[in-house]
This record gives structure tokens, C-alpha cells and sequence, in this order.
């Protein structure tokens, strides 16, 4: 059987291997059989989704696989990836389940799974997963009669989550006086969000809170940061804040309609933190897709960055060995560990808010704590994904352009986890010389590759 899991959970185009019912219903049996640790008492998984139109088909595959296996489920409806994560802690659940594709267009989606305490599953649970299914090792395992699996409805989810992420903010405090422009993504926080910050006091201008099944993404969100620069401008507000579809990372737009991306976000926290003797060892967690930029201005801070690879599960990984209590990601993934244990963008939004409401500064003076390196991104559709090394040509432009770059500047080539395409990453002093590089990379990879 070919591998299920990616860097984030099982993933693809919704009614195609893996994500077919089929497929779903198996994972789901799996999962329960793993998470069932005892027949001494009822077992509970947590399912929640994001808006979808294909999560009704695979919210039912899952239940009707967990059931099967003599495990209840408990259904939450659409609420953020950390939502889940938090439910499933709150209610003292075996397992939590997540079908959502993040950031991915709608027709995708997909399964993350998080163990009791709230965390992503470690690699090692996943295999088992996949070694259940291929091996056909629980087919013969039918309970019956009163054994059998039963699913309910929590209708009190969105309530509970709503005052946990509002705890993250400094009681006594409020955000009167602060204006935002919100981009929900059309995503799992079209509800969450807007009460959050609404009740918290900010005058709120909504954009994209009206799902359909098929719009979540859609030329909005997190991942089309134009959509929340332009609002901000237009509406003359404070700040913008953009989701993404399951509300896990969150990118910022300035008073002035600038980006501010996770390595800003990264170093005004840290900053902060270190300020309020709050940053564990003065160091926390990034990847290396981080911009230098924030390297250097950490450096001259005093702070210390350690480096893991991209996912938001393995920083939280990193920041578990090193006992660090900050990571998180240029896309927007912040993991503030003293108040949960996975990304959350409205957690993240609450702690820049807080900043600029305590600092009285606005996002853009606070962004001045670091200047970014010109840095060029691209994304290139692949059919396969071969060692970059193996492929000549390729291999010859990467030494060039390295060569090029010196210790000026830095190249990083990889595949994304969750999709067939390959990503270019360039920094160094020049802006036109980078992206001449970056053209010339991006001709061999669709030659050679896609």
C-alpha cells in the first residue's frame, strides 16, 4: 500500500485515492483501534472540519469506520484545526480528527489527527496506521450489539473554544479603540473569529465569512494576502488579519497595507516575551525558510533561533526537545506553547493585538525590529518528485547559483508535503539578481519535472 500520510496528515483530491470513502472508512477504523486502549470503559474521538463541501462525505466515512470499531464519536461541526485540538483536551477525548486541506483549494481536503493531549501524532503512529490498513489486521474485528460505536452532536464546541482563545488575553484588557479588518478565509473560523475579536471590543470589518462548500480559499485568505492590504487601505484601519481555510496560521497587513508575515510576527513576539521575561531561554523555534532577516535581528537581540525542518509539527517537535515555549513559521504558523499546543491564528492575532494595544504602537513601528532580506519564493507544479540531485541539470544550476549567492545569500530547494509541487527559495542583496536565478531554476524544474 502506497505511504498515507504527508507532513501534515493524509491528503488529496476529495473522492480520489486516498481521500475516497473507502479509504476514509479504514483510516477511521484504524485510528479507533489504536486509540481504543482498554474495554473498560466508552471511548470518544472528536471529529470537527472545515467548510467543504466534500467533508460531509468524509465526516460520514469516519464516523461509520470509528463506530465500527466499538469507539463513539463526538461531531463539533466547522471549527479551526486548533479548535479540535483544544476540544479534545477539554473533553478529556481519546483521539481528535480534523478533515480539512488547510490552505489548499476546496475540490482537496484531508485528515489530521491529534492524540489526547492535543498534539499532532507522531510519525511513528501514522505508520501504524498505515500498517493496520495494509495489512488487513482489524478486518476480522466486529463488535456488536451495545459494543458498537454510537455519534453525537456537541453544540457547546464553538462556545467553549471561543472563551479559550479569549484567555489567552490579559484579563482588564480590551481592544476599544482598535480597527481590523478580519478575511476568514470562507474557513472553519467564519464564526470563531469575528465573536473573538467583536467581544473583545475591536471594531470589526468582516470580509469572506459566508462558506459555500466551494469558496473557502477562493482569491482570499492567508494565501492571498492582496485581498487583506487593500481592505486595510480602503477601510483605513489599524491592522488586517487573514486566516487561512482552518484558521491555523495567519498573516498580518499593516496600517499601511504592508505584509507581515510569520517572521515578523516571530520577532515582535519574541521580543516582547524576552522583555517580560516570558521567552523561554531566550530562544525559540524557526525552519529554515526563515528569512535572514530575522536571524539577524535575533542575533543583535540576544535571542537564539534553532532551526527544524517546515511543518508546524516539527517545531512543535523541537520546541518539546529544547523546552522552548515560541515557534512557528514564515506562512504564519505561531505555536505559543504556555497557552496551547498547536498553531492558532486567532491565539497569534490576539498576541500582536495585545502588543500594539500595551506598546501603543502601530503594526508598522513595531515591524521596524527587523529588516527583511530581498527573498523570492516561487512554486512550480511537478508530475514526480525526484531528488533534486538526480536530475543534472538541476544539480548543475543549484552549484551555480550557490556559487553565485556566496555567503551572501542562500538557496533552499524542497517538495511540499501535501502537494506535487516544488518550491524555490532565494535570498541575498539583490532583488533582480535573485529572481533572475529563481527564473532560471524554475525553467529546468518544469522541463525536467513537470
Amino acid at each position: 500500500m502506497k505511504k498515507l500520510f504527508g507532513t501534515d496528515g493524509v491528503r488529496g483530491i476529495a473522492n480520489t485515492e486516498p481521500m475516497t470513502a473507502e479509504t476514509v472508512l479504514k483510516i477511521g477504523r484504524a485510528a479507533a483501534y489504536i486509540f481504543k486502549k482498554d474495554n473498560t470503559r466508552r471511548h470518544r474521538i472528536i471529529i470537527g472540519k472545515d467548510t467543504r463541501v466534500s467533508g460531509y462525505m468524509i465526516e460520514s466515512a469516519l464516523v461509520s469506520g470509528i463506530c465500527s470499531m466499538g469507539v463513539d464519536v463526538v461531531q463539533v461541526g466547522p471549527l479551526p484545526t486548533p479548535g479540535i485540538a483544544f476540544i479534545t483536551r477539554s473533553l478529556r477525548a481519546d483521539a481528535g480528527i480534523v478533515i480539512s486541506a488547510s490552505h489548499n483549494p476546496y475540490e482537496d481536503n484531508g485528515i489530521k489527527l491529534f492524540s489526547s493531549d492535543g498534539y499532532k501524532l507522531p510519525e511513528s503512529i501514522e505508520r501504524k496506521i498505515e500498517e493496520l490498513i495494509a495489512t488487513g489486521e482489524i478486518d476480522s474485528i466486529r463488535p456488536t450489539a451495545t459494543d458498537i460505536g454510537k455519534a453525537y452532536r456537541d453544540k457547546d464546541a464553538i462556545g467553549r473554544y471561543v472563551e479559550f482563545i479569549k484567555n489567552s488575553f490579559p484579563k482588564g484588557l480590551t481592544l476599544d479603540g482598535i480597527s481590523v479588518v478580519l478575511d476568514c478565509a470562507n474557513g472553519a473560523g467564519y464564526k470563531i473569529a469575528p465573536k473573538v475579536l467583536t467581544e473583545l471590543g475591536a471594531d470589526v470589518k468582516i470580509l469572506n465569512d459566508a462558506p459555500n462548500g466551494t469558496n473557502i480559499n477562493l482569491d482570499c485568505g492567508a494565501i492571498h494576502t492582496d485581498v487583506i492590504r487593500k481592505a486595510v487601505i480602503g477601510h483605513k484601519v489599524d491592522v488586517g488579519i487573514s486566516l487561512d481555510g482552518d484558521a491555523d496560521r495567519v498573516i498580518f497587513a499593516d496600517e499601511n497595507g504592508n505584509e507581515v508575515d510569520g517572521d515578523l510576527i516571530l520577532a515582535i513576539c519574541a521580543l516582547d516575551m524576552k522583555r517580560n521575561k516570558a521567552l523561554q531561554d531566550n530562544a525559540f523555534v524557526t525552519t529554515v525558510m526563515n528569512n535572514m532577516g530575522l536571524d539577524i535581528a535575533m542575533e543583535k537581540a540576544g535571542i537564539k533561533l534553532y532551526k527544524a525542518n517546515v511543518g508546524d509539527r516539527y517545531v512543535i517537535a523541537e520546541m518539546e526537545k529544547r523546552n522552548l515555549n515560541l515557534g512557528g513559521e514564515q506562512s504564519g504558523h505561531i505555536i505559543f506553547k504556555d497557552y496551547t499546543t498547536t498553531g492558532d491564528g486567532m491565539i497569534t492575532a490576539l498576541q500582536v493585538l495585545r502588543i500594539m494595544k500595551t506598546k501603543k504602537m502601530t503594526l508598522s513601528a513595531l515591524c521596524s525590529c527587523m529588516q527583511k532580506l530581498p527573498q523570492i519564493l516561487m512554486n512550480i507544479k511537478v508530475k514526480s518528485k525526484k531528488p533534486f540531485e538526480s536530475v543534472p541539470d538541476i544539480k548543475k544550476e543549484m552549484e551555480t547559483t550557490t556559487k553565485e549567492l556566496g555567503n551572501k545569500g542562500r538557496l533552499l530547494l524542497r517538495y511540499s508535503g501535501t502537494q506535487n509541487i516544488a518550491r524555490i527559495m532565494l535570498e541575498g542583496e539583490d532583488i533582480e539578481s535573485i529572481n533572475t536565478m529563481a527564473e532560471r531554476l524554475a525553467v529546468l524544474i518544469k522541463t525536467n519535472l513537470g
